[in-house]
């Protein structure tokens, strides 16, 4: 089968190959037949290696399909069945799950160091233990969501991560208030996002802040009352909440220096929501001094802070109702034959959300 493979960590193209084999099925797994999937930055940081992940390996965690094959043990899930792709799913019996907390479920993560893949000259690693940049994947039975018959592939695949994680750190992690100020710093898939879900829990002010014009204008389409570059944000700080800072900032980049710039701008006793997932060796700093006199919860949010089988159903519901605009993020289509395209798009900031056809 078809499936587009990093062969190195470091790398900037993928290779579009017809040689893989997807392996590992059995009891309490599944195979999928890819339909959509989309292209998530996190795949990008996977490839340069900002996010830790086995080589060779197939990119891709965002995706939708249907059910080919259960294996024994399964149940709820038959082939036909059309599902997205969790790569976060929750095991159910860990301290994590048990507190109610399934988004800090490791149980996922420990399948990112078993090959699903192979090749004629060795094996090959999926992304996050998935690995949707191929026509099918093995995974297990809990990475397998069952959607509803009225939700398209594509738009249950942009739900199976960068609509919950920005949609989520809104309602979920900061849990914005009604008539409060919201700054989003980085208005990518996951960024605008952030912005749908803000102004669904009924934000006054959302200032969306990119370096590129095209993200920007975006950002005024899906929510955003103004939209400034980086520069621009002090003005924007000082003109919306009279110099004392946003209510709730949100990081959607992975950098410490975006992550401090966004702390600066938070006022005191406010909220920095960090959603950006960066390196291990990107250290953010705060004072001690600051740390106490401000005031300033910083939160983390991963996956959208929540629990994500009630994240996907919350982002349907609100789809469904026209509460929030999904067809519209993806701004480019193409087939898994283009998929160096599409890097380069996102890394250029052309598309907010590419999605690849299989």
């Amino acid at each position: 089968m078809r499936a587009a493979v990093l062969h190195e960590i470091g790398q900037e193209k993928l290779e579009v190959l017809d040689d893989v084999e997807a392996v590992g099925f059995g009891p309490g797994k599944v195979r999928l037949r890819i339909r959509a999937t989309g292209l998530c930055h996190s795949d990008v940081s996977a490839m340069s290696g900002i996010l830790p992940q086995p080589a060779p390996f197939i990119p891709g965690h965002e995706g939708a399909g249907e059910v080919v094959d259960v294996g024994d043990g399964v149940s709820g899930l038959s082939a036909g069945d059309r599902v997205l792709v969790c790569w976060l799913p929750a095991c159910g019996s860990c301290p994590s799950c048990r507190r109610g907390q399934t988004q800090l479920c490791l149980a996922g993560f420990m399948n990112a160091g078993t090959p699903n893949f192979k090749r004629p000259g060795g094996d090959v690693f999926g992304f996050a233990g998935t690995g949707t940049f191929t026509e099918e994947v093995v995974v297990g039975a809990g990475c397998a969501v069952p959607i509803p018959d009225d939700v398209p592939f594509d738009i249950a695949a942009l739900i199976g991560c960068g609509v919950t994680t920005g949609l989520g750190a809104a309602i979920n992690t900061a849990q914005v208030e009604a008539g409060s100020s919201v700054a989003v710093i980085g208005c990518g898939g996951v960024g605008i996002s952030t912005i749908q879900g803000a102004r669904v829990r009924g934000a006054a002010q959302i200032v969306a802040v990119d370096p590129v014009a095209s993200r920007r204008e975006a950002a005024l389409r899906f929510g955003a009352t103004e939209a400034v570059d980086p520069g621009g944000l002090a003005d924007a700080k000082q003109r919306v909440t009279g110099g004392e800072g946003f209510d709730y900032v949100f990081e959607v980049v992975g950098k410490s220096a975006t992550a401090r710039t966004a702390y600066e701008h938070t006022r005191r006793g406010g909220t920095l929501c960090v959603v950006g997932a960066g390196a291990m060796d990107d250290h953010f700093q705060v004072n001690m001094f600051e740390l106490f006199f401000d005031e300033k919860r910083i939160l983390p949010s991963m996956y959208g802070g929540g629990d994500v089988l009630r994240s996907y159903e919350r982002a349907i519901a609100l789809w469904r109702a026209g509460r929030i605009d999904l067809e519209s993020m993806i701004t480019h289509r193409v087939r898994l034959e283009e998929i160096n395209d599409a890097l380069d798009q996102m890394r250029t900031g052309e598309s907010l959300r590419t999605c690849i056809e299989l």
